[in-house]
């Protein structure tokens, strides 16, 4: 796999060019609870994955990546807390009840996937429960650098008790969870400051570019397609579905 992002030097800034090409994305996030699972080989050999929204967005907005998961034989999840106006620590316990209960639910490490705001949750949850963390993916994040290089910053202060450089938690978003980490980022995002998406080569173990709008990240076929990808790329080796491309698990099978 070409892990773009690995030695990047080339400054990529927030443009608002980018910004405005942003709402020919939106359509795609409006329509994914009516899209069709994208297909792909079974290679989640039932591992749970759980998947958390952006800032502002619900399930809905993560409908057609989590189907398309549940297709490549994984058992894919919801945050089930509604709308994701900000970091919220009720909600963060929530979802570090969430995560062990699918371990005991399954047997197995959970892969967490958070898009833009719900990949600071993700990385927090990694950082605090490496023992039920599989693996976990940053769509769009904006883990490293500057919490002011996006443009949502203001609203989400007006939505929340704290402001952006002083989260409700103690974890530093830009440390390294002890679990294998994946950021995805785009040279093109014009929502978040793609260096804050693309984070210094410390911060995570693969940083992988997909250029696409920010709405766009986990919404449009070809963006799921390769974060399917990616995933079977990072698909344990003792994986029997991996290993036998002939067996299949039925997405009935959570």
């Amino acid at each position: 796999m070409r892990q773009s992002g690995q030695g990047e030097t080339r400054s990529h800034p927030l443009t608002l060019r980018n910004t405005l090409r942003e709402l020919l994305a939106l359509p795609k996030v409006i329509g994914n609870p009516l899209r069709p699972a994208l297909r792909s080989a079974s290679f989640g050999a039932g591992r749970p994955v759980l998947v958390i929204p952006g800032l502002l967005t619900g399930d809905i907005s993560t409908s057609f990546l989590r189907r398309s998961l549940s297709l490549a034989g994984f058992c894919a999840y919801g945050w089930e807390q509604g709308i994701n106006t900000g970091a919220n620590p009720a909600k963060l316990a929530a979802l570090e009840a969430r995560v062990s209960e699918l371990r005991r639910e399954h047997g197995k490490k959970a892969t967490v996937i958070g898009w833009s705001l719900g990949g600071l949750y993700a990385r927090v949850l990694a950082q605090r429960m490496e023992a039920d963390v599989a693996m976990v993916m940053t769509i769009a994040s904006p883990f490293s650098g500057d919490p002011h290089a996006n443009r949502a910053w203001r609203l989400y202060e007006l939505l929340n008790d704290h402001s952006v450089d002083n989260p409700p938690f103690a974890e530093d978003l830009a440390q390294k969870p002890a679990v294998p980490t994946i950021a995805i980022w785009s040279a093109v995002d014009g929502v978040v400051s793609p260096e804050c998406t693309l984070g210094k080569e410390s911060e995570s173990d693969f940083r992988i570019r997909v250029d696409a709008q920010h709405f766009a990240l986990g919404s449009s076929g070809w963006c799921v397609g390769r974060i399917l990808e990616i995933l079977a790329e990072f698909s344990p080796p003792n994986d029997p579905v991996k290993d036998n491309p002939q067996l299949k698990l039925s997405p009935g099978a959570c």
